[in-house]
C-alpha cells in the first residue's frame, strides 16, 4: 500500500464537508501514481469514485493533464509545421447517433488539415461503438501501426490515430476500474482534452454538461493551450447535431467566442442519423465520400461545413458547406480513403 497515496484519497475523499481539493502537482502525483501502478487497485478504485462524488476541479484536471503529458504517447511535430486539428471524443463510443467524426477526417485530411484522432476500444459502462471499429470497418487496420507510423500516416496522408493498448497502455491498464465502479471516473475529462501532438495544434473537445467544459477552458489555460475548440456534440463528441442547436466555444489567443449554429439555416432538416454497427456505418461513410444523397452525406457536409471554417480554410459557413461539397463531389475525398487504405497495408505486409 502506498501511505503518500492513500493521504491523497483520504482528503479528497472525507466526506462533504471535510473533502478538500488537490493542488495541481498533487493531482499530478496521484495520477502517475494510478497510471504506474503504485497505488493499489483498492486505492485507485476509491480514489475514482470518491473524486467523481467530489468532482473535480480545473486545477486538478490540469493536474492529471500534466501526467498523461509526462506519461503518454508523443507524436513528433509534422515537418511543415502545419497546425494540426486534434479531436476529443468520449472513449466510451455511441449508443443513439451515428459517429460522423471518422467520415469529417477523411474529408478535411483530403482538404489539406492534418487531422489526429485517439481512442480505444468498447469501454465501460457505455459500451458505445467507438471509432477504431469503424476505421477496421473501413479497410484500415489502426490498432497494428506504431507510434511513428502514426506520425508518417499524419505526414503523409493528413490523418493519424494514436490507439491506447497499443501506444498508451499505462492508461489502458486503468480502464477495467470504470466497469467495476459502475461510473465514469474524472479520467473520462482528460480524453475530452488530452493531445499526444508535440507540434501546432487545434484541440476540439467535445462535453455534455457545461461544468465540464468550464473546467477544460480552464484546465487549458493553466496550461497555457489557447488554440482550442469546444463543441456540445452528439452523445458528447465532436459531431454537430442537426436535431438542435450546436453549442460551441471557439478560442483564439486570448478571445473567446460563443457560438450557437442551426443545420436548418444552412438547409439542412433536423434529423440526426441513428446509430448502425460498424459495418453498416462503413457503407454509408463510402456512399457519402461517393457523393451519392443520403441524410448521412448532410450530416457530412454540415460537420464538414464548420470544421473547414474552424481550421480557416473558408471564411463563412455557406462556403465552407460547398467546399466540402466539392471536395467529395471531386473525387478527392474517396480517393484519400484508398490512400489510407493502401497506406496501411504497407506496413502490414
Amino acid at each position: 500500500m502506498s501511505k503518500e497515496f492513500r493521504e491523497f484519497l483520504r482528503k479528497v475523499g472525507s466526506g462533504t464537508h471535510t473533502s478538500k481539493s488537490l493542488t495541481r502537482q498533487e493531482a499530478e502525483t496521484a495520477t502517475i501514481m494510478m497510471l504506474q501502478g503504485v497505488a493499489t487497485p483498492a486505492q485507485i478504485g476509491a480514489f475514482m469514485i470518491a473524486h467523481r462524488i467530489k468532482r473535480p476541479t480545473s486545477d486538478e484536471i490540469a493536474g492529471m493533464l500534466d501526467a498523461y503529458k509526462v506519461l503518454g504517447a508523443k507524436v513528433a511535430p509534422l515537418a511543415s509545421e502545419k497546425q494540426v486539428l486534434v479531436i476529443g471524443s468520449p472513449y466510451d463510443g455511441r449508443s443513439k447517433t451515428a459517429p460522423v467524426s471518422p467520415a469529417t477526417a477523411i474529408v478535411l485530411a483530403a482538404a489539406g488539415i492534418p487531422v489526429l484522432m485517439h481512442g480505444g476500444d468498447r469501454m465501460p459502462t457505455k459500451e458505445g461503438l467507438p471509432f477504431i471499429e469503424i476505421w477496421q470497418a473501413l479497410g484500415i487496420n489502426l490498432p497494428d501501426l506504431t507510434i511513428a507510423q502514426v506520425h508518417h500516416s499524419l505526414e503523409a496522408h493528413n490523418f493519424g490515430f494514436v490507439y491506447l493498448p497499443k501506444h498508451f497502455p499505462l492508461a489502458q491498464s486503468i480502464v477495467p476500474y470504470r466497469e467495476q465502479i459502475g461510473k465514469r471516473p474524472p479520467f473520462a475529462t482528460l480524453e475530452l482534452m488530452w493531445s499526444p501532438y508535440q507540434g501546432r495544434q487545434l484541440i476540439v473537445s467535445g462535453f455534455v454538461h457545461p461544468p465540464t467544459e468550464i473546467n477544460i477552458r480552464e484546465a487549458f489555460a493553466k496550461h497555457g493551450i489557447t488554440e482550442f475548440a469546444t463543441v456540445k456534440g452528439l452523445e458528447g463528441s465532436v459531431d454537430l447535431p442537426r436535431s438542435r442547436t450546436a453549442i460551441i466555444g471557439v478560442n483564439h489567443g486570448d478571445l473567446f467566442e460563443r457560438l450557437t449554429l442551426s443545420a436548418r439555416e444552412y438547409g439542412f432538416s433536423s434529423e440526426d442519423i441513428a446509430i448502425a454497427d460498424a459495418s453498416g456505418l462503413a457503407v454509408k461513410i463510402t456512399a457519402a465520400l461517393k457523393a451519392e444523397p443520403s441524410e448521412y452525406l448532410n450530416s457530412l457536409l454540415w460537420n464538414c461545413g464548420f470544421y473547414l471554417w474552424l481550421y480557416g480554410l473558408d471564411h463563412e459557413i455557406a462556403d465552407a458547406i460547398a467546399h466540402a461539397q466539392e471536395i467529395i463531389s471531386s473525387g478527392a475525398a474517396m480517393q484519400k480513403l484508398q490512400d489510407l487504405r493502401k497506406h496501411d497495408r504497407l506496413y502490414l505486409v
